[in-house]
């Protein structure tokens, strides 16, 4: 491995980890001897890059420090690619869009070989299952983010329709599907309710009285049970 490779491992390492972590359980994890982190730890410290501690006491790396575009591996660009260009073919036609802008972004400030890399990616998204959204995912991810209650009227598998409130807390992306994951006033539990069988939405104004951090890690406690299909 070479040295730029080992201080880029070096730092992505010490983001994993919020509290100090010692030099020890450093040099396990990237596999290089307490002196070479320590080394390593000096250049870093040289380098400008934010990174508290010393021997003995442990290190840090405080937060907002971001690694230039040319730090990308070949293995992290084929990730970003591969992603952006799944994310592209999704029915959200804002994500849609905004995926394919960051890719264009992130090619503008890459150096040529790594853009080349970029633009030559032999990683391919197959076509999606052609599906129906009658309603604006974009206006479903506005209503996580702001913490808003939503109106919707929804019609099961069985075509039995009904009117809810519910409050949405997040979106999950299938290959055929796509499912809000939310907690049903009516039902006063989590509940799953696939997009495509939304018939109308509308955004009621209300804030929910709960964080939606705290709906996400309830939800997940309880595996997600109580789905409506």
């Amino acid at each position: 491995m070479g040295r730029s490779q080992r201080l880029l491992d070096l730092i992505q390492v010490l983001r994993r980890h919020r509290l100090p972590v010692s030099g020890r359980t450093l040099a396990g994890e990237l596999g290089v001897s307490l002196r070479t982190i320590y080394r390593d730890v000096a250049t870093l410290q040289g380098m400008g890059a934010p990174v508290d501690g010393e021997a003995g006491l442990g290190y840090v790396l405080r937060p907002g420090f971001v690694l230039p575009p040319l730090m990308f591996t070949d293995e992290e660009i084929q990730a970003i690619v591969l992603g952006s260009r799944w994310v592209a073919k999704q029915p959200d036609h804002a994500l849609s869009a905004a995926a394919l802008d960051a890719l264009a972004k992130i090619a503008a400030v890459l150096p040529d070989d790594l853009r080349d890399d970029l633009e030559g990616s032999t990683l391919l998204v197959g076509p999606r299952p052609p599906t129906a959204e009658s309603i604006d995912l974009a206006a479903v991810r506005k209503a996580i983010r702001r913490e808003r209650k939503l109106r919707i009227v929804y019609g099961d598998a069985n075509a039995a329709v009904s009117e809810r409130v519910v409050w949405p807390f997040a979106l999950a992306f299938f290959d055929r599907t796509r499912l809000l994951a939310a907690w049903c006033e009516a039902r006063q539990d989590f509940r799953h309710f696939r997009t495509d069988r939304l018939i109308e939405l509308s955004e009621t104004g209300e804030r929910y009285p709960r964080r939606r951090a705290a709906l996400l890690k309830e939800w997940r406690r309880k595996d997600g049970h109580g789905a409506e299909m």
